[in-house]
């Protein structure tokens, strides 16, 4: 359908819409206050995290309210979606670090304040934590029909594979739902955005408000995002794609971008990207060689909006210099105190997981040092003035230099 909402159209042209439980009703209802929840299972959200992220920006500068929900009370739990088996459960210590670094991570991509349209950030441990089991059971659960929660696919998933599922984790779209219905209370949100592995869980706040106080809420999802070849989006060889450079240096992060496939720059473009439509048309468009600008600009752009102007302007320096013959002084760097054998230097430099690897990409003539292909894992390095530029194939650099 056509929408009139700016929010709702600038969703639709960039591609973020698989679902909404009532795409007329929203249309005619934005802007209105949107949450979002993020688990604090790690010190860091990832690149598979972004796409929610990007909603929440979106719904900023279309006049709506934004709300972080961070679930230090969810995580005590565990969301079963899209997973085989149960999430490993979190000590409190552990949460509280992780939500700590997650926070960070939403003061690059949002305007938070006091105003009408500034995000909020909030906690749903501050309401959960405190819940009467039994109250709990009598006031909210009698809505929750266990016919249905088992057609939900997180759960009708995992049974259908024959995984356990236990207790606490089947309790988690109850946790949701109840979510959403306290935000409304408290905050007037009227919108519960999320991948489309959620969309159950938020048809269950949705029914729940109007079961509970006759509100009317609403759902949007977005698909499945994965790359050309059909991978899970942000997933690599090398493990996540963390947000924040604690884990991942801003090389890396830039370089993943420049390393998109042909297929998917200008879909990229589109939900990673602030740049105009018309821009993206343009960049999309190029062919051959040429492709290769429009993968510069959705690096630059992603970066930019991640980790800085100065990050993505360094990483570009850094790979101008890098395939120029150089050296750019934002590669991965190791140094060494003694002579070390290339197998080793490659595992210190983070291009190879393990020797194994290390020993299996020499053998397949994958690796270079400053330039020279090697093989030989036992090679011994040892850097002078200069770090050694050690290669792996065309896009993956490092150096190795001495230690001081």
């Amino acid at each position: 359908m056509s929408f009139k909402s700016p929010f709702l159209i600038s969703m639709a042209e960039r591609g973020y819409i698989h679902q909404i439980t009532d795409a007329p009703g929203l249309d005619a209802a934005a802007p209105v206050t949107a949450y979002v929840g993020f688990d604090c299972t790690a010190p860091s959200l990832h690149i598979g995290n972004l796409v929610s992220i990007m909603m929440l920006r979106r719904l900023q500068a279309a006049g709506g309210k934004p709300i972080v929900l961070v679930g230090g009370g969810t995580t005590k739990v565990g969301d079963p979606s899209g997973k085989d088996e149960a999430r490993a459960l979190r000590t409190a210590q552990e949460i509280e670090a992780n939500k700590a670094g997650i926070r960070r991570i939403f003061e690059r991509f949002l305007t938070f304040g006091d105003g009408p349209t500034d995000a909020l950030m909030l906690d749903n441990d501050a309401w959960l934590s405190g819940l009467n089991y039994i109250d709990f059971l009598r006031d909210y659960g009698r809505h929750f029909s266990v016919n249905r929660m088992l057609t939900m696919d997180s759960v009708r998933l995992r049974l259908d594979r024959e995984q356990p599922l236990s207790f606490i984790e089947f309790n988690y779209m109850v946790l949701q739902a109840y979510d959403f219905l306290e935000l409304h209370i408290r905050h007037g949100c009227r919108l519960q955005m999320g991948g489309s592995d959620q969309w159950g869980n938020i048809v269950n706040g949705i029914d729940l408000a109007r079961r509970v106080i006759g509100a009317e809420l609403f759902g949007l999802t977005t698909p499945l995002i994965t790359t050309a070849d059909g991978a899970k989006m942000g997933k690599t060889a090398q493990g996540a794609l963390w947000l924040h450079e604690d884990q991942l240096p801003h090389w890396d992060y830039w370089q993943f971008w420049r390393n998109t496939d042909d297929r998917d720059v200008g879909r990229f473009l589109r939900l990673f990207t602030d740049l105009p439509m018309d821009e993206i048309a343009r960049l999309e468009a190029l062919q051959g060689a040429e492709i290769n600008q429009a993968k510069v600009a959705l690096a630059n752009a992603a970066t930019t909006l991640c980790r800085g102007a100065a990050a993505a302007q360094q990483a570009e320096a850094t790979a101008a210099a890098t395939f120029a013959g150089g050296a750019g002084d934002s590669l991965p760097r190791a140094d060494i105190a003694a002579p070390t054998a290339l197998a080793d230097a490659l595992v210190l430099t983070g291009l190879a997981a393990s020797k194994a690897e290390a020993r299996r990409k020499l053998a397949e003539g994958a690796v270079r040092v400053d330039g020279i292909p090697a093989t030989d894992p036992t090679q011994l390095l040892s850097p002078g003035a200069d770090p050694l530029k050690l290669s792996l194939g065309k896009k993956r650099h490092a150096l190795l230099g001495a230690a001081a």
